[in-house]
């Protein structure tokens, strides 16, 4: 089971994107928080293998959260989600350790989907860019543990059957 943790303030995105990912991956359990603070508490309680976090956020930036969470539990997968497509953004994303970078008005399953499956088996695209076919490197350096293959190839059947694959 795939822990997925979304971080954003917009209660319509949240009930838009959760809707969305609970259809298309029905094995996950997702977890939300409305703020810094409650990102870091559920982090630790919670401990999602993938975080999805907007950059602005009240009482903290997503960029400062994912600089803290990868401090204490660098595993963690952080994709950036936000409104604001910008270089200064995605170089502050970068550079805070995030795994990915997608602004929202180009948001789309088929390559959320495939995002994750690149992350949890070890084939994690550059920064920012989206996944491209084919054997990758690791440029994170990310080792996936035996519960994250197996998350994989449970990701991996599942599309296929939604796909009528």
């Amino acid at each position: 089971m795939l822990k997925i943790l979304m971080v954003e303030d917009s209660s319509t995105f949240r009930k838009t994107f959760g809707r969305a990912l609970r259809k298309r991956f029905p094995f996950m359990v997702i977890e939300e928080a409305l703020d810094g603070r409650e990102a870091l508490q559920k982090t630790e309680t919670f401990v999602p293998d993938l975080v999805f976090m907007d950059i602005r956020l009240p009482g903290a930036s997503g960029l400062e959260l994912t600089r803290r969470i990868k401090a204490s539990n660098a595993e963690i997968v952080i994709i950036i989600l936000t409104n604001y497509d910008v270089p200064e953004y995605r170089a502050a994303a970068h550079n805070g350790g995030a795994d990915a970078f997608i602004p929202k008005d180009s948001l789309d399953l088929d390559d959320i989907a495939a995002l994750i499956e690149s992350f949890f088996s070890g084939s994690a695209p550059d920064f920012g860019r989206p996944p491209e076919k084919g054997p990758q490197k690791n440029p994170g350096g990310f080792r996936p543990s035996s519960q994250h293959l197996t998350l994989v190839s449970l990701i991996s059947s599942r599309v296929e059957l939604l796909h009528g694959q």
